[in-house]
């Protein structure tokens, strides 16, 4: 009964597809399907004394009494200098679509000498966009990121307490003029341009919607006519489209972080014949790939079986030691760890390899 269970839930699964493949909607941006930053500048309250000090913070008082006034209380000539206000920078993005009513969290930051936002309370603030406009107003209670303790001789802090979020505390007010069903072309911007990609992705779309709908302009562009498709809107064609899946081709890439030791790889780098010694270590590299073949009259195909080598030992005077051509980083990689060579040498010794034209790959530093 178990067995017949097993079986109907593994039934059930949707089919595995290829690792490298990807969707079309994870490879591209869509043209004009987009979000827009907001900015703003406001207060928050009720804070447990860590506000900003206004006496090095002038600005935080005179937008205090500014909101005082508007709520018809005069402090005209009062002297107040209240711990528990901080000026801070509210920041949210507008995500394409949204409608007015809608809401949008939104990230608040303080920007005088408050030493935590923790239970304080944000004020009405409007948040513009790059035109200029109010596109949100924001209100709520703030979510601090942190922790912070003080004593009399000592403080502690945890995380950054001087920055956190308020959830759905935007509302959105004005919507962005942008007449997305009336267009009868839309570009497809590739995340990662590519020729390749970009050719398999006009190949995917064509064959998915069974006419010559998508036209690739140059690595990071391919155009879709969307009245070619025959169908009633650009949203129909997007919603048709953007679960294609589509298999990417990637650059060889290397990417070390010297900080952290860190060391990332792709399965397309390769190297070239070339020798090397790193202080007292050798390191031999030896390809041979064995030719199977089936027996004589039988069905079957020819195999090329890879073989690697891959050897380190110490130093007993035997100088450099030479990389066969066409030897992946990942078997130098693999005969570097069997030895336990530090992440810092393994990294050095790839910069040399790099610096001599014999790795063949975007080497990337961080």
């Amino acid at each position: 009964m178990i067995r017949a269970v097993l079986f109907a839930v593994l039934l059930a699964l949707p089919t595995v597809v290829s690792a490298s493949s990807v969707r079309l909607k994870d490879l591209v941006e869509f043209d004009g399907v987009r979000g827009n930053d907001l900015v703003g500048y406001g207060l928050v309250v009720g804070l447990n004394g860590t506000g900003d000090g206004l006496r090095n913070s002038p600005f935080t008082e005179e937008m205090m009494i500014n909101i005082l006034e508007r709520l018809g209380v005069n402090v005209g000539g009062e002297q107040f200098r209240p711990k528990n206000v901080a000026a801070v920078l509210v920041t949210s993005t507008l995500p394409a679509f949204s409608r007015a009513g809608s809401k949008v969290d939104v990230t608040v930051s303080a920007i005088g000498d408050a030493k935590s936002l923790l239970g304080g309370t944000l004020i009405m603030t409007p948040l513009n966009a790059a035109d200029g406009d109010v596109y949100v107003v924001a209100q709520g209670t703030v979510i601090a990121g942190g922790i912070s303790a003080e004593g009399d001789a000592a403080r502690v802090v945890h995380g950054v307490p001087t920055a956190g979020i308020v959830p759905s505390g935007g509302r959105i007010e004005r919507e962005v003029e942008f007449e997305f069903s009336t267009l009868s072309s839309l570009r497809l911007a590739l995340r990662t341009p590519d020729f390749s990609t970009a050719e398999k992705i006009e190949n995917a779309i064509n064959t998915a919607l069974g006419r010559r709908v998508a036209l690739m302009l140059d690595a990071g562009t391919v155009e879709l006519d969307i009245d070619a498709t025959g169908m009633r809107s650009p949203a129909h064609v997007l919603s048709r489209i953007e679960n294609i899946i589509v298999e990417p081709e990637r650059r060889a890439r290397v990417v070390v972080d010297q900080r952290s030791g860190t060391i990332v790889m792709d399965e397309n780098v390769r190297i070239s014949r070339v020798a090397v010694a790193q202080g007292n270590l050798t390191l031999t590299i030896d390809e041979t790939p064995v030719v199977v073949q089936p027996n004589p009259f039988s069905e079957g195909e020819t195999v090329i079986v890879p073989r690697t080598t891959a050897a380190i030992g110490e130093d007993q005077g035997t100088g450099l030691a030479e990389i066969k051509p066409g030897t992946t980083l990942k078997d130098v990689v693999s005969g570097l760890n069997a030895l336990g060579v530090t992440p810092l040498d393994m990294i050095d010794i790839l910069k040399s390899i790099k610096a001599a034209g014999a790795l063949h790959a975007e080497f990337i530093v961080q």
